[in-house]
């Protein structure tokens, strides 16, 4: 099973937020998720971002692969910073 960190959306049209989940690679972007990391509210002014750090260094080391747009918010927050250093 890959297991990968992505977003997931919600909201209504025209006003997203999305959650930062830990799924199953091929499961459906809005679908089923094993554990929800943090969330992201782009239509705040700054936008809102929260991510559990010590679940997402969790599931790193664990071997979850983040899509390209969530290493970028884990790298925002610090988390992929952490996880290099302590492979390093």
């Amino acid at each position: 099973m890959a297991v990968r960190i992505r977003f997931a959306r919600h909201g209504k049209k025209k006003n997203p937020f999305y959650r930062l989940v830990v799924t199953e690679s091929r499961s459906p972007r809005d679908g089923r998720f094993i554990e929800m990391l943090g969330t992201y509210n782009p239509m705040t002014d700054p936008a809102e971002l929260r991510v559990d750090e010590e679940r997402a260094l969790h599931w790193l080391r664990n071997g979850a692969t983040p899509s390209d747009t969530a290493r970028a918010v884990l790298k925002k927050t610090g988390v992929w910073d952490k996880f290099t250093a302590e492979k390093a």
